[in-house]
């Protein structure tokens, strides 16, 4: 006898399951790829000059905080060296971090 409740669940699982999906980047795809890839370069290089600036200033902000026996000065000045070569490290390795994480995402 035909039984519909029965048949539709064994059928299911087969329609569901999931399909092999291979879509890898593509650079040709959309207008204005390499347009975007020289703004994110020029961005990169903004960055890594606004972290210089902020080294240099911090520095000077430190230095005159520790010859003004200003201790939260000087402690000022120390976070913003560390915070500017921070800065520095993650503009100059972004693309190498974003190339690691995609593949760890690939072997997902």
């Amino acid at each position: 006898m035909f039984d519909l409740a029965t048949d539709f669940l064994t059928a299911v699982p087969t329609v569901l399951a999931p399909m092999n999906i291979n879509i890898n980047p593509n650079d040709s795809g959309l207008p204005g790829i390499a347009q975007l890839r020289t703004i994110v370069g020029a961005v990169m290089t903004v960055g890594l000059i606004l972290s210089v600036l902020a080294l240099i200033i911090s520095a000077i902000v430190w230095g005159f905080g520790a010859n003004s026996s200003n201790p939260h000065l000087a402690s000022r000045g120390k976070v913003g060296v560390l915070v500017s070569c921070g800065a520095a490290i993650l503009c100059g390795a972004s693309v190498t971090l974003i190339n690691f994480f995609w593949n760890v995402g690939q072997q997902v």
